[in-house]
């Protein structure tokens, strides 16, 4: 296995031998990748700018006479995406490894993205020091900033790239080891996690580690209590329960490693990003959230988790258009917003039909008695008339469809409202299996 170095070698060829030479020397081997498009490189790769553009299905030739700076790079990106996959598929990587600036970081985000969670990635970028959510997305990067631009070798740089040297090969190493000791004879290929989705996903286990079939679950502050329980149910059941916070960047991540494979149930009782999504709030997840579960057919328990809010930052920062609207200072950089009867009622929509589309079983749980901490008799989000429209619109919305309904006059946080949803999804799983 091998440590991945990819980055454009026709302008940063100097760079990329000083890495290599310090990562070899710290034991691990290197495959080079050349994803630079206009020159010619100063370092010879194992991997040539031909090749990565010919796998991405375009000509290096044809790039470079194109003059079209954005199109190659990304012909060059998804070309590179496909070669890091084959080399992860063929058991040959350990790790990846790239420098550059604005270009070269989009070029190594996009092949990062495209390798599994688990497989040590670290990027040192000129552009690591701002907003990063472009460069990391729902992938594991670790971004290091390059402090002075990535041009030559100077008494700044030689730290950060030893630094970024010695850090990639320790990971590395630590995922081999993890491989050598999870997997006796090493990684396999086509593992089909739980839930029936087909992968290329070799994670390595930690030593002693178990192998109990893992559930995803949603949480918020204000549906704390319910996962809680729900998790420990599970737990007792004998699954491994990963939470993600619905904070949009959560939700995404969540989707995304659904749509991977990873999981045999999703206990998705907060859908409070789908709020933000409609009304225009900081926490959206995007409009694929709750998608990937029914789209891959894995078993989910879905319920109506905080819809009763849509989040801001500080209360200075609220949209003046929602100023005259019910808000609540949740902390001092949380502003939430409570959502009318007609948002309510979109989203009840919006659920239902996302519901009612899935391949695989769902479950949906509604808590008559509050959909949060803040949604119940004396809170100050309590609207019966608001949460009814949610609930009449998604019970119309399933209507017809194979989606199981169950009605409670529970709020969303009774340990026993939790423990059902827990129970049902167990239920879900099972029957999916036998």
């Amino acid at each position: 296995m091998a440590v991945l170095l990819l980055g454009t070698f026709d302008t940063k060829g100097g760079e990329y031998a000083y890495v290599r030479d310090l990562v070899t020397a710290a034991g691990q081997e290197v495959v080079l990748l050349d994803a630079g498009v206009m020159g010619t490189p100063s370092l010879t790769p194992d991997v040539t700018a031909a090749d990565v553009a010919e796998a991405g299905g375009s000509d290096l030739e044809r790039l470079r006479s194109a003059g079209d700076r954005g199109a190659a790079l990304r012909a060059m990106a998804d070309g590179a995406a496909a070669v890091a996959r084959d080399l992860y598929a063929r058991g040959r990587l350990s790790g990846v490894l790239a420098l550059g600036g604005s270009g070269g970081s989009s070029i190594a985000a996009a092949v990062m993205a495209a390798l599994p969670v688990g497989l040590p990635k670290l990027l040192v970028s000129t552009m690591a020091g701002g907003d990063v959510s472009a460069y990391v997305g729902q992938s594991d990067v670790t971004l290091m900033y390059s402090v002075v631009d990535v041009a030559g070798i100077n008494s700044i740089s030689r730290q950060i790239l030893g630094n970024a040297a010695a850090a990639i090969a320790a990971m590395a190493a630590a995922y081999d080891a993890r491989a050598a000791a999870g997997r006796p004879g090493g990684a396999r290929q086509d593992d089909r996690r739980p839930g029936g989705a087909r992968q290329d996903d070799r994670r390595p286990r930690e030593a002693g580690q178990d192998d109990r079939p893992l559930v995803a679950a949603t949480m918020f502050g204000v549906t704390t209590p319910a996962v809680d329980a729900a998790r420990a149910r599970l737990e007792e059941l004998g699954y491994e329960v990963l939470v993600f916070h619905a904070t949009g960047s959560g939700g995404r991540t969540m989707e995304a490693l659904v749509a991977s494979g990873y999981f045999a149930g999703v206990l998705d009782l907060t859908t409070t990003e789908l709020a933000d999504e409609l009304v225009g709030g900081v926490l959206s997840a995007g409009p694929d959230r709750l998608t990937a579960a029914g789209a891959a057919g894995v078993p989910q328990v879905v319920s109506l988790g905080a819809v009763d809010m849509v989040n801001f930052g500080p209360m200075d920062t609220v949209p003046e258009r929602f100023r005259d609207r019910l808000l609540l200072v949740h902390n001092p950089t949380v502003t939430l917003m409570r959502t009318t009867p007609a948002e309510n009622a979109e989203l009840g929509r919006t659920i239902g039909a996302k519901l009612a589309a899935a391949t695989g079983p769902v479950a949906l749980f509604v808590p008559r008695g509050g959909v949060s901490a803040v949604d119940v008799e004396g809170g100050p989000f309590h609207d019966p008339a608001a949460d009814a429209a949610c609930f009449e619109a998604v019970l119309r919305a399933v209507a017809g469809s194979d989606v199981q309904v169950v009605e409670s006059e529970d709020d969303i946080n009774r340990p026993r409202f939790a423990v059902a949803a827990a129970d049902r999804l167990h239920e879900l799983i099972q029957k999916g299996r036998a």
